[in-house]
């Protein structure tokens, strides 16, 4: 198990750690409906009340932060800590909302594509166009479960479009070194999927048939559950993994490069920070806590 510091602890089921200018570190908390501001003494203050369940973060170019909204979970919060268990009776919907987190004003970006209202969004990245893809997770209900997708937009609010479907919960995304690769990790069937790209917002599509229309970056043995994930500067990809309780590292081929494990079965995000990008700011999401961790390697930037 590496070694961590515990930055602070008593978060609601902390989601999308962003390290924003001012060296602290920005996240939502899904089971308060807010984000939350925490400097490196550990000190917390409020951004803004965003409500529903704010899950992946980004930063905008415009110095915003772009929020993926899943609506709100449900809750078991037994001995071992938080765990969400469905779609929460009071859910708000899905959508893409834009912070200012100088004034904590919440914007509705993106509710809906075309007719397709969203469902649970979960994890979003910016590409050097301006523009950011996103994940639609989905949500489950008894014994029907939404398909998941993966959509691409405007930061402007002009532009949406479906540019992946379908995937059974997408969770983490994140782009290659060089943007021109898009990769997607599936939660229920650990499985790392990735497409190349042609164009802003288009998705190559391989030759072959393929279930979400790419290829399979990804697929390793075991039970092991994806959520989300943060590239490193030369190319491997770093996946939260749920059950396992902490992050597997793969290379662009597909193969391991190392496991990290954690005491929290639900590791669920990870950005990196630091000296030469090689600190790991690590949400432990069932025991409520943001740690930091020394990295092998320099990351890049949410």
């Amino acid at each position: 198990m590496r070694d961590f510091i515990e930055i602070t602890g008593d978060l609601a089921f902390p989601e999308g750690p962003v390290l924003v200018p001012d060296g602290s570190i920005v996240l939502g908390e899904i089971g308060r409906g807010q984000l939350t501001r925490i400097t490196p003494d550990g000190n917390k203050s409020l951004v803004a009340d965003t409500g529903g369940g704010p899950n992946g973060l980004a930063m905008g170019p415009d110095g915003h932060i772009y929020v993926c909204n899943n609506g709100g979970f449900s809750w078991d919060r037994g001995p071992a800590g938080w765990r969400p268990v469905g779609k929460a009776p009071d859910n708000t919907g899905g959508s893409i909302q834009r912070v200012d987190p100088e004034t904590g004003k919440v914007e509705i970006l993106y509710d809906r594509c075309g007719a397709i209202p969203l469902s649970a969004p979960n994890d979003i990245v910016f590409d050097s166009h301006g523009g950011f893809y996103f994940t639609d997770h989905g949500h489950r209900e008894g014994r029907k479960v939404d398909f998941g997708a993966v959509y691409y937009a405007r930061a402007d609010g002009s532009f949406i479009q479906e540019v992946a479907y379908p995937l059974v919960g997408p969770n983490g995304i994140g782009l290659s070194p060089d943007g021109r690769i898009l990769y997607v990790a599936e939660t229920s069937s650990g499985r790392l999927w990735s497409w190349k790209i042609d164009a802003p917002g288009v998705l190559a599509k391989v030759d072959w048939p393929s279930p979400t229309g790419g290829d399979l970056a990804a697929g390793l043995p075991g039970f092991q559950r994806y959520d989300s994930l943060a590239v490193e500067a030369g190319g491997n990809i770093c996946i939260a993994t749920l059950r396992l309780g902490g992050i597997v590292v793969v290379s662009p081929n597909g193969t391991e490069v190392e496991r990290i494990r954690t005491p929290d079965p639900y590791t669920t995000n990870l950005c990196f920070g630091g000296p030469e990008m090689k600190t790991a700011f690590v949400t432990l999401s069932g025991s409520g806590r943001l740690v930091s961790m020394d990295w092998a390697r320099p990351g890049l930037p949410v």
